[in-house]
């Protein structure tokens, strides 16, 4: 049987809501409720889905724009190479999926983490970006969950350390108010900022998990790295003590997604009680990946491993078969476009991934994307390089492998169809024939722009 068919954006638009928690990795929903039965149950999921770049601001200007990090220049998290004030300087705000979406006659919202240090000293704490109808951003304490301040429209409101303060449940709230005041088709942007660290827990939620410990798959506290690059042989084994600080955090991080997954809970309500689910799109995702235990990193990102640039991607909404896992690959470029045809919007000249709505229709076009480019650049930074002992590299994942170029000239390979763990670094000894193939992947994707992105993404 055919897979349905999405339905077309054009006389009666849907709504669409995007959810993104932060730092989530790939293979933890089925651990909540809410989120199983409301999204994963009743929409498609993408077994193969990666970010740009794993770390939060490159990969959330990625999303907000389609291109890949070499193209919007957001390298890092902080000024000059990164965060809000390089989004800002840049004037990259003029032109995102929000006001793609407004142009496009819809009523847009974001609420949550939008680029890290916003505003900072690059703009008044009161300061609202360009095609957002309702804004609800944290400006100060972000990651507490309790003892924020949010700017709200242009005004300042401080919020405490009760229990109807914790920030999930605060943009619950006003997702609910969003949804139901809404009379014109809407697209909301909601980004709560768990499981972050420090992965703060609704006090309802603290006691949950109580016996949570991280997977221990084989790439955990991995014992050979001999044949890794350097950063990684430098790495020693974990200690038990750091093992156990593991599975603390590891249990933090999930009592924390509790509360992500009673937003989407309290959202799937309010769009249910105003009559307007069964017009709606749902995305859930995240912004990047997270190391816990695996190949020696006692936590962190950035690397290019599985556990950092593979995150969960499900989508429901009218036509979308229910329930059903997909094979072809997705890229977080490819959101804002698969956003902007369904609410009949045009991206702009410049955005570079594709529409994933013919494979959620069941198709298998012959130019589909083959290869996602993954670039990151080490900060400037005393602190967060101090954080972040990976050293540059670009890298390309293809259906089946990955391969990464370090600035330090090392390489790394490895085959994900017989070594999914990624325990077997592959580049000094695989055919010249497979190296030559992927190297010029990684070049043609390195350097492309706009829709030649979509030519190299599918060569191969």
């Amino acid at each position: 049987m055919p897979a349905a068919e999405p339905a077309a954006a054009s006389g009666d638009k849907p709504n669409i809501v995007f959810i993104m928690a932060d730092d989530l990795d790939y293979g933890t929903l089925p651990y909540f409720p809410n989120i199983t039965r409301h999204v994963v149950d009743e929409g498609t999921s993408f077994q193969r889905f990666f970010v740009t770049n794993s770390w939060c601001c490159p990969s959330r200007s990625s999303i907000l724009r389609s291109q890949y990090v070499h193209s919007h220049g957001v390298w890092t998290n902080t000024p000059p190479e990164g965060g809000f004030a390089r989004f800002y300087e840049q004037g990259l705000e003029r032109s995102t999926i929000g006001s793609w979406m407004k142009d496009a006659g819809y009523r847009t919202a974001l609420m949550g983490k939008y680029l890290n240090h916003y505003p900072g000293k690059a703009a008044p704490a009161t300061y609202v970006p360009p095609g957002w109808d309702e804004w609800a951003v944290p400006v100060r304490h972000l990651y507490r969950e309790y003892g924020y301040r949010l700017n709200e429209n242009g005004r300042l409101a401080d919020y405490g350390w009760g229990e109807k303060d914790y920030l999930s449940d605060v943009l619950a709230g006003k997702a609910h108010d969003f949804i139901a005041g809404s009379r014109t088709p809407f697209f909301l942007y909601l980004s709560p900022v768990a499981p972050h660290l420090p992965a703060n827990p609704a006090i309802r939620h603290s006691s949950a998990f109580p016996e949570a410990r991280a997977p221990r798959t084989p790439s955990f506290n991995r014992e050979d790295v001999s044949r890794e690059p350097a950063w990684l042989r430098s790495r020693p084994p974990l200690t038990d003590r750091e093992i156990q600080l593991v599975d603390r955090r590891y249990g933090n991080r999930m009592r924390a997604m509790l509360g992500v997954d009673d937003l989407v809970g309290s959202v799937v309500q309010a769009l249910e009680e105003t009559g307007k689910l069964d017009n709606t799109y749902i995305f859930f995702t995240s912004d990047n990946g997270f190391h816990q235990g695996t190949h020696r990193l006692k936590k962190g990102k950035t690397t290019p491993f599985e556990e950092s640039i593979r995150v969960p991607m499900v989508i429901r909404g009218p036509g979308v078969p229910k329930n059903v896992t997909i094979g072809p690959m997705g890229a977080t470029v490819d959101l804002a476009p698969t956003i902007a045809e369904l609410g009949g919007a045009t991206p702009p000249s410049f955005a570079e991934g594709r529409s994933l709505l013919p494979v959620l229709r069941g198709e298998r076009p012959a130019d589909w994307r083959k290869n996602v480019l993954i670039e990151f650049a080490r900060p400037a930074d005393r602190f967060s390089a101090a954080q972040t002992p990976v050293p540059p590299y670009r890298a390309v994942r293809t259906q089946r492998y990955t391969y990464v170029r370090y600035q330090t000239g090392e390489e790394q390979l490895y085959d994900l169809l017989t070594d999914p763990y990624q325990l077997d670094n592959l580049a000094a000894t695989a055919s010249p024939a497979l190296l030559a193939d992927l190297r010029a992947r990684l070049e043609a994707m390195r350097t492309c722009s706009g829709a030649n992105c979509r030519v190299a993404d599918s060569t191969g």
